[in-house]
């Protein structure tokens, strides 16, 4: 089988880094899966989880994170994932997650609302 090698990098760490069959990702066209042998691409992250089907020694499995903007570039089997704020859902506390949003959505603020919900989405993805 067929894989690629994927790179998910926060401003400040290496997130995750694995071989993956596919990856899902939202960006500003729209959402967007990655196969191995797609044509070379480099797209705008928008919030939103990221859903990475893996491979190799570690076996069959999903890893997903939740992305709050940056830069996807794919390229000779290989996709980096730049983005500006990312967790995996198996880092996110989701009673922390439900507060922020409940906080969010009573002060209107819709940025944090949107951060709050796609952490929430990550983890009920994973599960």
């Amino acid at each position: 089988m067929a894989e690629l090698h994927v790179e998910l990098v926060a401003a400040d760490r290496k997130v995750w880094a694995g071989e993956a069959s596919l990856v899902i990702a939202r960006t500003t066209a729209g959402d967007i899966g990655i196969m191995p042998g797609h044509q070379p691409v480099l797209g705008v992250l928008r919030s939103g989880p990221v859903t990475i089907r893996t491979t190799g020694e570690t076996g069959e499995g999903t890893v997903v994170a939740a992305v709050h903007g940056g830069f996807l570039s794919y390229t000779d089997g290989k996709l980096s994932l730049l983005a500006e704020v990312a967790e995996l859902a198996d880092e996110i506390d989701v009673e922390r997650a439900q507060r922020s949003l409940e906080q969010a959505q009573a002060e209107t603020d819709a940025e944090a609302e949107r951060r709050a919900s796609v952490r929430l989405q990550a983890v009920a993805a994973e599960r």
